[in-house]
């Protein structure tokens, strides 16, 4: 395996997992009041974008690494709207 391989696999694993730190702490604290729905929407959109082009460049650490990510997108939009506070507005994105 050759470095670029290597250092390719190694940043999408960190950016992959760049959200479960946010993710487990939503949980365990049932609170999101600081999670930016434009982030998390920015970030979806990205995702699928580099899905796609994973899929067009054959390329399987994007297309896994990013849809490894997008569900880890998807539980945070769920867990943000599920503990959002209730003073707070889902129309609120930033």
């Amino acid at each position: 395996m050759d470095a670029a391989i290597i250092i390719g696999v190694l940043a999408s694993i960190s950016t992959t997992l760049s959200l479960l730190p946010q993710l487990i702490k939503m949980i365990r604290t049932k609170k999101a009041g600081d999670v930016s729905y434009l982030m998390l929407l920015v970030l979806f959109i990205g995702g699928i974008l580099w899905i796609v082009y994973g899929i067009l460049r054959d390329d399987p650490v994007i297309i896994v690494s990013n849809c490894v990510a997008t569900v880890l997108n998807i539980v945070s939009g769920f867990f943000s709207i599920r503990y959002r506070p209730r003073d707070k507005k889902i129309t609120e994105l930033a």
